[in-house]
């Protein structure tokens, strides 16, 4: 079985919906799983409406229906016949998400978050499904929250792993096409969890290696993995070749083509990644799998922005050892704030985070007991693998640099624009 996932963008309107079709029947599609994203940029949209259930209840009805008008404008060019059963689908996925909003009594933001951004998935691989029906494409359409099993770390789940392989073996077989949704799943109790942003990529990885897939490829509107990412940088080479031992590497540092705990379970069961253009779907692309590390042999070139450069140092002047690091980096786990670099001296440490759930104030308040503590907000983490002297230099040029870091294959710098 060959798994294919479709992203945000390849789905983001009706012509975008056509073109999958024409990606499928232009490589095949038996014998294959379709997992899907949600629909262009609905999961930013649906976190609208989250902070608004949260902060500003006034403007929350609109927001849904700002979410609810895109898809029925996609239904309506897809579907012309009103009376198709996607408006009565449609209809009542959106009556769901009201009924949640009106009846929950969780304050767990991340709790609420998960059950209606669960949604942006599920809308788009019920038109998708259709759609594809419509088209000729006999399709199977099974709802990922019950085969994926995780705790209940919402927004960020972990995967119960024997229970989804066994959920997925028992209910997806071979020779029939099977649509599911990506980034989501469920907790014992039945209520919806997420994988993380971008969490899609990983889902192809779970459904790939619980099923012995054949490979998987990853649809994106690049013709690949390039060395850099062209909304950043100039002059991007294709990469026709990744190690998978590279490829986790350039994920690590946050490479965004592919999520980084996408090619652990691929590469245990040796299952070949391929990112490919739905644009062009004839393309070669890249291949993730064994061999070479990296053909061409080129720099490339990874940036995280709006990250945290914080610096501590004791109090008393002593030196910051392995127990100070120890309970920071617990501090760290415990309120989810990602460690990217860290340097550190006899009586300082600097480090650069990521505070996707806005948590600094509160670790801060706790790190000013035992050390002194500034920050830079708002700084660029730039990482070059296979770095050389030209390379840095792109990457400075008239930057103000606050943080620089070296080994033989890496150079990471922090800096502000």
């Amino acid at each position: 079985m060959r798994v294919f996932k479709f992203g945000g963008a390849s789905v983001r309107d009706a012509e975008n919906v056509k073109n999958v079709c024409h990606v499928l029947k232009t490589v095949g599609y038996e014998d294959s799983l379709i997992i899907a994203s949600a629909m262009g940029k609905t999961t930013n949209a649906l976190e609208v409406v989250v902070h608004n259930y949260f902060q500003n209840r006034f403007d929350l009805a609109e927001s849904v229906d700002v979410v609810k008008e895109y898809h029925y404008n996609i239904v309506r060019d897809l579907f012309p016949n009103e009376d198709h059963d996607i408006y009565a689908s449609l209809k009542s996925l959106f009556e769901d998400i009201t009924y949640f909003l009106l009846n929950n009594k969780s304050p767990n933001y991340n709790f609420v978050y998960d059950q209606i951004v669960s949604y942006g998935e599920i809308i788009s691989t019920t038109i998708l499904h259709y759609y594809l029906i419509e088209s000729g494409i006999e399709n199977n359409w099974l709802d990922s929250r019950n085969l994926v099993k995780t705790d209940t770390t919402y927004r960020d789940a972990n995967v119960n792993w024997d229970i989804t392989i066994q959920n997925i073996k028992e209910q997806i077989c071979t020779k029939q096409l099977f649509v599911v949704q990506g980034f989501i799943g469920s907790d014992y109790n039945g209520f919806s969890t997420t994988l993380g942003r971008e969490g899609s990529d990983y889902s192809a990885a779970i459904f790939a290696y619980a099923l012995d897939a054949e490979s998987v490829t990853i649809w994106k509107d690049v013709p690949g993995v390039l060395n850099a990412d062209p909304r950043y940088f100039e002059d991007t080479t294709l990469l026709q070749h990744i190690s998978y031992a590279e490829a986790i590497e350039l994920a690590f540092y946050g490479a965004s083509v592919i999520h980084p705990k996408t090619l652990q379970p691929l590469r245990q069961k040796e299952i070949p990644l391929y990112v490919k253009s739905f644009l062009n779907p004839l393309l070669e692309g890249t291949n993730v799998s064994k061999g070479a590390p990296l053909t061409p042999h080129v720099p490339c070139f990874i940036v995280k922005k709006n990250q945290l450069l914080i610096s501590l140092s004791s109090k008393d002047f002593s030196f910051i050892m392995e127990q100070n690091i120890s309970d920071i980096f617990k501090l760290f786990g415990e309120y989810n704030i990602k460690v990217n670099v860290i340097q550190n001296s006899a009586i300082s440490f600097s480090v650069c985070v990521e505070d996707k759930f806005n948590h600094f104030e509160d670790v801060r308040l706790l790190l000013t007991d035992k050390f002194k503590v500034s920050y830079n907000e708002n700084v660029s983490l730039y990482t070059i693998r296979h770095f050389d002297e030209d390379s840095a230099q792109k990457i400075l040029g008239d930057k103000t640099l606050l943080l620089k870091q070296v080994n033989r294959e890496t150079m990471q710098i922090v800096t502000k624009e």
